[in-house]
């Protein structure tokens, strides 16, 4: 596969156009996200769990849950 820019300037004028609008579309989603301070407000939520498990269990625990979703 070439690169992107091989790519697009293989695509016709009107598609070569479309492309340039999504990518300016893109940087501004980006530019204009509005940044938040993180409010951490899970922390604390699996304290129940602490006397159960360590933390590299419910590392694991977390992992396998994803590896089942897919």
């Amino acid at each position: 596969m070439g690169s992107i820019a091989d790519l697009i300037n293989q695509l016709p004028p009107d598609l070569q156009q479309e492309v340039e609008d999504f990518v300016q579309f893109l940087k501004e989603k980006r530019l204009n996200r509005p940044r938040r301070t993180p409010t951490f407000s899970w922390a604390g939520a699996l304290q129940d769990l602490r006397d159960k498990y360590t933390s590299v269990e419910l590392q694991h625990k977390i992992s396998e849950c994803r590896i089942d979703e897919k």
